[in-house]
């Protein structure tokens, strides 16, 4: 089943629960954080942006996750094969962060000694991302400052439930935003030209159980000139409703169903090819990963297991009117993440 949310309507009823769970298009279920009937410890939400051009990438994180903040920066290189991760965080924020209850319009702020990051965003089309952080890795200081532009027309956006009462999962990620600015480290200036750099938004807001294992997988990039990506995933709680699955082509959103991950040894060899493959045989690709970004954090109640495998991705795609979209080396990532939080 994929039911399709088609007007705006509040998120969550007066219980905290959805009132309607499906996928849309747009960002039409109304968040208000208000709204929520669970403890401020429970509450998560973040806003996660990606920039990747396939020869490197930038990802910024701020979140408040109720009981702990966490920011991040990263920067990957793929050529030569490295990536630094430094990613600060903060105790018991229970929302003072106060990260916009839309993704439409409002300006995000993860700040702590000797690092900034900032997002930007008037509602006129452009979303600004600057960060600094004068202990990056061993070479020092980072600073970056990249202008997203030419925002699709749809997007994925998903409302899940968990199977506990006031528990959901609220959900937007916007693909193929072209992508123009500059990251400076280490003596080296990294620069995002727009030809060929796109970036991803993840905005996500929700109530979350403890325990969790979800896998995600994003592309953006340009077939022949025209913007293509896709947004593939599950283990976001329950998905009979819908999924989160869709391809994205020339601003329009395209819904796929059910998209598995094929890991090889037992899930466990991340950087052995991969495969994914669909029920209905509009999404079969073959992975060659690249660098595995990987962290583990086991602090007793507290435990992150993640690897984000950036890598290449070829296969075919196929859109709602039956066009099919075949790609060859097209950047991307997946990722499995096991988190006790």
């Amino acid at each position: 089943m994929q039911h399709e949310i088609l007007s705006e309507i509040p998120l969550l009823d007066k219980n905290g629960d959805l009132t309607e769970a499906g996928f849309a298009k747009k960002l039409l279920p109304v968040y208000q954080r208000a709204d929520i009937k669970a403890s401020p410890m429970r509450i998560k939400e973040w806003d996660y942006y990606l920039i990747n051009n396939g020869r490197f990438a930038l990802a910024l994180t701020v979140d408040d996750n109720g009981y702990m903040g966490l920011d991040s920066i990263s920067l990957l290189n793929f050529e030569e094969g490295w990536e630094i991760t430094t990613s600060p965080m903060c105790f018991m924020p229970l929302g003072k962060r106060k990260l916009p209850e839309t993704s439409a319009v409002g300006d995000t702020l993860g700040e702590g000694k000797n690092y900034s990051i900032y997002f930007k965003n008037d509602g006129s089309g452009v979303r600004t991302l600057i960060a600094q952080m004068k202990k990056f890795g061993p070479a020092g200081s980072l600073y970056a400052k990249v202008e997203l532009f030419d925002e699709p027309e749809e997007s994925m956006v998903i409302a899940t439930p968990f199977n506990k009462p006031g528990h959901f999962y609220y959900n937007q990620k916007i693909n193929c935003l072209r992508a123009k600015g500059e990251v400076t480290y280490d003596g080296r200036t990294y620069v995002f030209d727009p030809e060929d750099s796109f970036a991803v938004l993840d905005w996500g807001r929700g109530v979350w159980t403890y325990h969790n294992t979800w896998y995600w997988g994003s592309a953006s990039g340009a077939v022949d000139g025209v913007p293509f990506g896709w947004n593939i995933g599950y283990g976001f709680g329950d998905t009979s409703a819908a999924s989160e699955n869709m391809l994205f082509y020339n601003g329009k959103a395209h819904k796929l169903s059910q998209v598995k991950f094929n890991i090889p040894g037992n899930e466990k060899a991340f950087l052995e090819p991969w495969t994914f493959t669909s029920d209905d045989g509009r999404f079969e690709m073959d992975f060659k990963p690249v660098l595995d970004r990987a962290s583990c954090t086991d602090a007793l109640l507290i435990k992150s297991d993640q690897h984000q495998v950036f890598g290449l991705f070829t296969g075919k795609a196929v859109l709602d009117d039956g066009k099919v979209i075949e790609i060859k080396d097209f950047p991307g990532f997946a990722e499995k993440v096991e988190n006790k939080w």
